[in-house]
């Protein structure tokens, strides 16, 4: 009897539901903002891709018929259109018939001399008439080179009929229609290079010297504007334009960056001016934390797994409310503006902007 109430016992206590999981407490998380002794610039600027090739036939002709559309991802390789290939196609063969006719008079050049060498050898000839035939065998051979280098030449511009992609990409735009007549050179296809994603804008010609190629900088697309991508300063026209008196730069994304964007969107850049782009940021004087060591340190939150984790950071002169960052922050860094003495490492949270929005929907449960 006793060992059936035990086994009772212990089916109601298996049976009875687990305690609900304490929800995850909630912080105030915010992103580095533009510090107070830094100059930030805002660009407008628009997704590029860092190859973008103008394709076009290398000879010019009607285009039969083209096989891709805008916005098509194509590989190297690719046959992206075609020209009418009729009359190359008769120079091939004509040029084929004159190397016939070519190795022909090789042929016969090559049996007069061997003739004229035997009768040479029997003193039946003279030796200029020998060199004769030494000459016209020559010439016979350099026609025979000349015409196989025609057809050559006539098979590659055949070859030339059709437009092939020479990387991976997608097709930007597209400047001719199946029937129209396009010269050599003349575009047909832009292609948008798979490889790299960049931000194009233009920089004024007042203070263009503050700027330097491989600054850092922060994008800003327009349709995510509370998301700071990672960027660079890759490239500074050396001249500026002549109608709009800007010189065009390029920033370059990093690569975790890049998949997040999409050609043609519109996007900000932010740059610092000066030296001051190493001091470009700035955070709330409750988000420092004393860190190991007696240094200082904030609390940055990983917007995929909500975990915390404690960022060493060098800063400048304290202000009012807010002080710099010279190094250990990026302006996408989500870091909790207040409460970081009651956190730990490794901690789950719930990270809420300003406006009490999450950062991110369906956090992560924590581990038992």
């Amino acid at each position: 009897m006793g060992l059936l109430l035990l086994a009772t016992l212990l089916l109601a206590a298996c049976s009875r539901p687990a305690p609900p999981q304490p929800p995850l407490p909630p912080v105030l998380v915010v992103h580095p903002e533009p510090g107070a002794g830094a100059e930030v610039a805002a660009f407008a600027g628009e997704v590029r891709a860092r190859e973008e090739s103008a394709l076009a036939f290398r000879v010019g002709g009607q285009l039969l018929r083209r096989y891709v559309e805008v916005g098509d991802a194509v590989r190297r390789g690719e046959l992206l259109a075609e020209l009418d290939p009729g009359d190359l196609r008769l120079q091939v063969q004509a040029a084929q018939a004159q190397q016939a006719a070519a190795d022909a008079e090789l042929a016969r050049a090559g049996a007069e001399r061997a003739r004229f060498a035997r009768l040479a050898r029997e003193q039946l000839v003279s030796r200029s008439a020998l060199d004769a035939q030494q000459a016209a065998y020559a010439a016979a051979a350099g026609q025979a080179k000349a015409a196989r280098a025609s057809l050559e030449v006539a098979r590659n511009q055949a070859a030339y009929t059709q437009l092939r992609a020479p990387r991976d990409g997608a097709i930007a735009t597209r400047q001719a229609e199946a029937g129209q007549v396009v010269a050599a050179g003349q575009p047909v296809f832009t292609l948008a290079g798979a490889a790299g994603r960049e931000v194009a804008i233009a920089l004024p010609e007042v203070g263009i010297r503050e700027f330097r190629v491989g600054q850092p900088a922060q994008v800003e697309l327009w349709n995510a504007p509370a998301q700071r991508l990672r960027g660079t300063l890759r490239e500074i026209a050396p001249a500026a334009d002549p109608q709009t008196r800007t010189y065009a730069a390029r920033v370059a994304l990093d690569d975790a960056a890049a998949a997040a964007v999409e050609l043609g969107q519109s996007a900000r850049v932010y740059l610092a001016g000066g030296d001051g782009a190493q001091a470009a940021l700035s955070v709330p004087l409750a988000a420092v934390q004393r860190g190991p060591g007696g240094t200082t340190a904030v609390w940055v939150v990983d917007p995929a797994s909500h975990r915390l984790r404690l960022a060493p950071v060098q800063l400048g002169a304290f202000g009012e409310d807010r002080v710099p960052v010279l190094r250990g922050l990026h302006g996408s860094d989500w870091i909790v503006a207040a409460g970081g003495h009651l956190l730990r490492e490794g901690q789950l949270v719930a990270p809420v902007d300003r406006a009490n929005r999450p950062i991110k929907q369906n956090p992560p449960k924590p581990a038992h």
